[in-house]
């Protein structure tokens, strides 16, 4: 089914662009639009997939602040799932990111295959205020190694497009990051590339550490919500 805040196009070359399309809020997730990232993901696996937004300015806010904090609960938990099919379907992802990806978001932009980013990116591995989460934890050290992955998931600041690459949290920085991002995935969808390689890459413990993470945070946001308001 169609989702208001999703569009989804199938490009002749035999890869599919999912893009967020959520600009008042800044693409942030809420289960409805989270949900059909996951159902698009799912679809036709074995497809390359390009992951980004309608609007330049913004990737993904992460998780709607606006929305009660069971649901938000319930995003930080699918955003598990979504990231697992991503890990897990044989065609590669490819995220675009040419603004802000925060949160949630940055869990979906690191979980993919390749990131293509313009100038303007910036990542930010944060969870709400208040609560001891663990974002990114399970997949950073693979891509920056411990100590950075550390620093990163401690401290929740912001990476600027030029360490990011840097560091090898994205792979190419690049003015025009739809168009190499395109090229990229016609190239892997014309070869059937990605399988092998991705069954490979996710054998040693990265699904049990990102399983790990989502148990941690289950349990912190279990006790968040049983914690009576302040009156």
């Amino acid at each position: 089914m169609p989702h208001p805040h999703l569009t989804v196009e199938t490009s002749p070359d035999g890869y599919r662009w999912l893009r967020l399309s959520r600009p008042e809020r800044r693409n942030a997730l809420d289960l409805s639009l989270l949900r059909a990232v996951t159902d698009a993901l799912a679809f036709e696996p074995e497809a390359p997939v390009v992951l980004g937004s309608t609007d330049p300015r913004v990737f993904c806010a992460g998780a709607d602040l606006t929305i009660s904090e069971a649901e938000r609960a319930a995003v930080s938990d699918l955003i598990y799932d979504c990231c697992e099919i991503v890990v897990t379907r044989p065609g590669p992802v490819i995220a675009v990111l040419t603004g802000p990806a925060v949160g949630g978001g940055a869990q979906l932009a690191a979980a993919s295959d390749l990131r293509i980013a313009g100038p303007a990116a910036r990542m930010r591995w944060i969870g709400p205020p208040g609560l001891d989460l663990a974002v990114g934890a399970w997949l950073l050290p693979d891509l920056v190694g411990r100590a950075t992955a550390m620093d990163l998931v401690l401290t929740g600041r912001w990476v600027e497009a030029p360490e990011a690459l840097a560091l090898g949290l994205v792979n190419r920085v690049c003015a025009d990051p739809e168009l190499v991002a395109g090229q990229i995935a016609a190239e892997l969808a014309g070869r059937g590339a990605g399988a092998g390689v991705k069954a490979v890459m996710s054998a040693d413990g990265l699904l049990d550490r990102m399983r790990a993470e989502r148990s941690a945070n289950r349990s912190a946001w279990a006790r968040a919500m049983s914690v009576p308001p302040v009156s």
